[in-house]
């Protein structure tokens, strides 16, 4: 888990650039006088009539269908408690984000100032028509539970407090696979539990619906055991009064077989966990400490399960398992409400999903060889991209079954791949490379060490675990902006060229010896590495770090030279490139070659392609390659059109197995509906390329840029392609950000390389 976050980093990241976390967008054109006169009046009168005749049309002609409200009144909110409504939004818009990202849903977070109950269901009630459903959030017991019960009984679309059923649903997936190891029947185990909030409320009864027995379950308050000894319960409590004479917390753990955390960290001692029965089940979910920690819990039972609320800890308990898959399953069938059906059907696709192998994409997220169900993998990982296919279709069918989708689905495959398609809006791409940077963070050499911005990005490097900084530059600069910023990284280590003479004279032989029989002297060595991109390349290439980056601050070909004269290329290469990631609302795509070889050969358009592609399985992404023209298969016979058309035929001939089609145009590469319509032959008709080919420097070198500029995609690279070992080019003038994600690159380079070589 990453250190903690600096208040001002938080407060820089939501008010910087557009204030707050989402933006409206429009999803139809309207840049004609007729665009703005069919969306608004006279044009808009049509759906409206439409509408007015038949209510369920409004899911044909408008976004309720995909829209959801996340509404909190901000009485209870993160553990910050009742901070206000305007308070609670940053955290509204946040879950809107994960919304998004995770299902493709839209959401308008709605902050009412409303502290009673009554108010706050009649003003969600009047919102009914805008919604396809509600996610409530952040609202005080016992208030929360009234308000949830009144408003699935009175409204017709589904509704579900999050902060009640998230945790339950995906703590029963992890129950049902832990007693499942340990071969304990749920009907016989005992359960524990420390909290009675709403959460631990709604994971009692999903328990027991999952099929623990109400008198096998005790529940523990701050004031101790809830049983019959107890007065001023309030009603949802009183569901949970035991037939016991325990009192403790301590007393009533002894020899259960579960135990449930909910409440606050440390209140679960080794010898607690100690006294539990055989295998013990422990869910220690208080964040961000936990009742016990899993290094503690661990080590006072070999035999124990356990999961917390962690991301650092095996079994991470994350609400984003469920909400963002069941809400996309209900949506889809217009269903009334979210019943108990679905939220166990949710319950049961998470426990499976467990079960069956992890695809090699997570595996190597989390840095895994082969991870599979046992007692440190009960849940599915959180960047799982199987969990819309199989949760969000599990709960679509509950939906039919128990009679509250409106429409059901007949056709389940073309379901999944609606479902599947619709992660390409989600680009998963870096979030993953951060995961698989923290299992393993390498050495990266920044040689623009006395650079604020890349100061500033080696500070959350080391603050998100990503990567181990080494900075180059001039000590003095460095040690001063680190502490005018307040950044909290003097420990890492600090090289000036100049100022160390022993690894200068190292770097200085090394750099004579490949380049001796090139016109270099010693003397020159000597003077290069006091080049900090000669020095760092150095280091590169001596093992003493194990991945480079630079740019920020000088010339591509600049940075280039010291990497080719020291580094050089793979054994098998022919052509070193350079592509850029495009992190774009549709998914990454892949440009190549934007940097380096000015206007290549067709055989030359192949080794690029080929590279390019390699580079693409090797960060587990599969390669649909597009190479671009300005004529379609064959419709110009000019020098630039049948270079690409060469190149396409020789790929298709010599490599058979690789998806690549051309010469085309981008409109048709980007819309695979229009290259179905006008040239169906295509063998990319079937796939959406990720990979765009350009036939000169000019053309990927603009289009990049144009794209980066108008905000329509982020850049991430130059990648370069080729190189014998990770080094990374910085575009001139990169944003922090940008910087970090190279940092995150070139670590996850680094790392997949020595796994390749050890193999």
């Amino acid at each position: 888990m990453p250190k903690k976050i600096k208040r001002q980093d938080a407060l820089d990241y939501h008010s910087e650039g557009r204030p707050g976390k989402i933006e409206v967008i429009p999803t139809k054109p309207s840049n004609s006088q007729r665009d703005l006169s069919i969306a608004y009046s006279p044009g808009v009168a049509d759906p409206c009539l439409a509408i007015s005749n038949n209510k369920d049309d409004v899911f044909k002609y408008t976004a309720k269908g995909n829209l959801v409200a996340v509404i909190s009144n901000g009485t209870a909110v993160l553990g910050l408690g009742d901070i206000g409504p305007e308070a609670s939004k940053p955290v509204m818009e946040g879950k809107g984000v994960l919304f998004k990202i995770f299902a493709d849903i839209d959401v308008f977070d709605l902050e009412l100032n409303a502290k009673d109950p009554e108010l706050f269901i009649q003003t969600v009630k009047a919102l009914e028509p805008t919604f396809g459903g509600i996610n409530l959030e952040d609202i005080s017991a016992p208030e929360c539970f009234e308000i949830e019960q009144r408003l699935k009984e009175e409204l017709d679309i589904p509704i579900m407090h999050d902060d009640q059923h998230g945790t339950a649903i995906i703590t029963a997936a992890a129950l049902l696979n832990s007693l499942e190891l340990v071969d304990k029947n749920i009907r016989d185990v005992r359960v524990v539990f420390n909290g009675a909030g709403a959460s631990a409320i709604s994971c009692a009864k999903l328990y027991i619906s999952c099929g623990v027995k109400p008198e096998n379950l005790i529940m523990c308050d701050s004031k101790g055991v809830i049983s019959k000894s107890r007065t001023n319960l309030t009603e949802e409590k009183k569901q949970f009064i035991a037939d016991t004479n325990f009192e403790t917390l301590e007393e009533a753990i002894k020899d259960a077989d579960v135990f449930v955390g909910l409440s606050k960290g440390g209140v679960v001692s080794q010898k607690m966990v100690k006294s539990m029965a055989k295998n013990p089940v422990v869910f220690a979910l208080a964040n961000p400490d936990p009742e016990i920690s899993y290094k503690e819990a661990t080590a006072a039972r070999k035999d124990i399960i356990m999961a917390t609320g962690r991301s650092d800890n095996p079994n991470q308990v994350n609400n984003v398992l469920g909400f963002p898959f069941i809400f996309r399953g209900a949506l889809d069938v217009r269903a009334k409400k979210i019943n108990e059906e679905m939220k166990l059907a949710a319950v049961h696709a998470i426990a499976e999903l467990a079960k069956e192998p992890v695809p090699e994409i997570v595996n190597m997220a989390y840095n895994q060889d082969n991870m599979q169900f046992g007692k440190d993998y009960i849940i599915p990982k959180p960047f799982d991209p199987r969990l819309i296919y199989k949760v969000s279709p599990a709960v679509a069918k509950a939906a039919m079954d128990s009679g509250v989708a409106r429409i059901h689905i007949e056709d389940w495959d073309s379901y999944k791949e609606e479902l599947i398609s619709r992660l390409s809006r989600d680009d998963k791409f870096i979030r993953l490379a951060q995961e698989k940077a923290r299992s393993k963070p390498q050495r990266v050499v920044l040689a623009e060490g006395d650079n604020l911005k890349v100061l500033k990005a080696a500070q959350i490097a080391v603050e998100e675990n990503l990567a181990k900084p080494i900075l180059l530059g001039k000590r003095e600069i460095i040690e001063r902006l680190i502490k005018e910023h307040n950044l909290g990284i003097e420990d890492l280590p600090i090289l000036d060229t100049f100022d160390s003479p022993d690894l200068s004279e190292k770097y200085a032989q090394l750099l004579f010896e490949k380049r001796k029989r090139k016109g270099v002297t010693l003397f020159d060595a000597r003077k290069q590495v006091r080049d900090r991109n000669y020095f760092g390349a150095a280091m590169l290439e001596a093992g003493e770090a194990d991945a480079f980056v630079s740019g920020l601050t000088r010339k591509y070909t600049e940075v280039l030279k010291p990497l080719f004269e020291l580094i050089g290329t793979d054994a098998d290469t022919k052509k070193v490139s350079g592509m850029y990631i495009m992190l774009s609302k549709k998914g990454p795509m892949f440009f190549a070659d934007t940097t380096i070889n000015e206007n290549p050969t067709a055989e030359e358009i192949v080794d690029i392609t080929l590279e390019a592609a390699t580079i693409l399985k090797r960060i587990n992404v599969k390669p649909k390659i597009a190479l671009l023209s300005y004529s379609n298969f064959g419709s110009s016979n000019q020098p630039e059109a049948v270079k690409m058309q060469k190149a396409t035929a020789i790929l298709r001939r010599d490599h058979p197995d690789l998806i690549v089609d051309g010469e085309m145009q981008a409109n048709f590469a980007l819309n695979n509906e229009l290259l179905n319509e006008t040239f169906p032959f295509s063998d990319l008709v079937k796939f959406k390329p990720n990979t765009f080919i350009f036939p000169n420097l000019a053309a990927g070198n603009i289009a990049y840029k144009m794209l980066q500029s108008q905000g329509a995609a982020e850049a991430l690279g130059p990648v370069l392609i080729g190189i014998r070992k990770p080094a990374h080019i910085l575009q001139m003038g990169s944003s922090v950000r940008e910087i970090v994600n190279m940092i995150t690159l070139a670590s996850v380079d680094a790392q997949t390389r020595k796994t390749k070589s050890s193999k």
